[in-house]
């Protein structure tokens, strides 16, 4: 069993940045961000393998960035330009045996997750 637990989120404007960081209790060979609003499905959002490996949604290319530290079990997250469509709860997850799965991981579908943080953005 591995926690996961997310922190930085808050309130932004629209424009502005935001980094979402995840502190995971063992290592994982793949670590991921996904998020979800009221009375929506999750969104995957980005992974990042054990090797560096990266893949991102095409909601967020360019504007977002992750990142991982494999010596602090952490991932983060970068948001930068954020819009008010981007406020949710924003989940760290991921695969602590396994790489990311292919297309599971677009949908928030991962086996470990965080409790979450929000993440809201005014206009």
């Amino acid at each position: 069993q591995v926690d996961l637990v997310e922190s930085g989120g808050g309130s932004v404007q629209a424009g502005g940045s935001l980094t979402l960081s995840c502190r995971a209790s063992g290592r994982m060979l793949c670590m991921g961000w996904f998020r979800q609003a009221p009375g929506k499905e999750p969104e995957g959002l980005a992974i990042i393998e054990d090797d560096g490996d990266t893949s991102y949604a095409d909601i967020v290319k360019g504007r977002f960035a992750i990142s991982r530290d494999n010596s602090k079990n952490s991932v983060t997250l970068q948001m930068n330009n954020v819009q008010p469509d981007d406020s949710a709860m924003y989940y760290c997850a991921g695969e602590r045996w396994v790489r990311c799965p292919l297309v599971r991981w677009t949908k928030g579908r991962f086996t470990t997750r965080g409790q979450g943080t929000q993440v809201s953005v005014s206009s």
